[in-house]
């Protein structure tokens, strides 16, 4: 698994088991009461591994799998690392602040330059917005390198019960 020289900010990989998904949905399930080291949950064909809340900072992440049969004794595990759903809501609600911005202040320079009024303010607010969305960017990989580590320990986690 590459995390060093992705640009996504939610890295993904596929697997294909020669299992049926039922049988690799239960072990999850049972693990959920046989070990303490990560907080899993599972609804429907999808399972949720977490670090436990008092090992948790702010970047780290879970690990989303979505277990799907393909054929008779097979199955594809869809895999999603992601931050914890709060923060990439906030930080999904900050783009879309930023390109709002982007967008007004745009139309409103247009205006401006098109009535031949001054519009060097709408464009700092412009320049501002995408000098600030690339910072929301640089951000994110931050944080996903503060969670690698974790990626790690829930990649392998969950490599080593799969037996792969």
């Amino acid at each position: 698994m590459i995390l060093d020289n992705d640009i996504v900010l939610r890295p993904r990989f596929n697997i294909d088991l020669p299992h049926v998904n039922e049988v690799i949905l239960s072990d999850f399930e049972a693990l959920k009461n046989t070990q303490t080291d990560f907080v899993i949950s599972r609804v429907d064909n999808h399972v949720f591994i977490r670090i436990p809340k008092h090992k948790q900072h702010f970047w780290s992440p879970q690990l989303h799998l979505e277990i799907n049969e393909l054929e008779h004794n097979t199955c594809r595990l869809h895999g999603l690392f992601g931050p914890n759903p709060t923060v990439w809501t906030f930080f999904m609600f900050l783009h879309f602040i930023v390109v709002m911005l982007f967008l007004g202040f745009g139309v409103w320079g247009y205006s401006n330059w098109a009535l031949h009024t001054s519009y060097g303010l709408q464009l700092g607010v412009c320049i501002a917005m995408i000098v600030l969305w690339f910072a929301l960017y640089f951000i994110g990989r931050a944080g996903r390198a503060k969670g690698k580590t974790d990626m790690k320990l829930l990649h392998d986690f969950m490599k080593s019960n799969l037996k792969l």
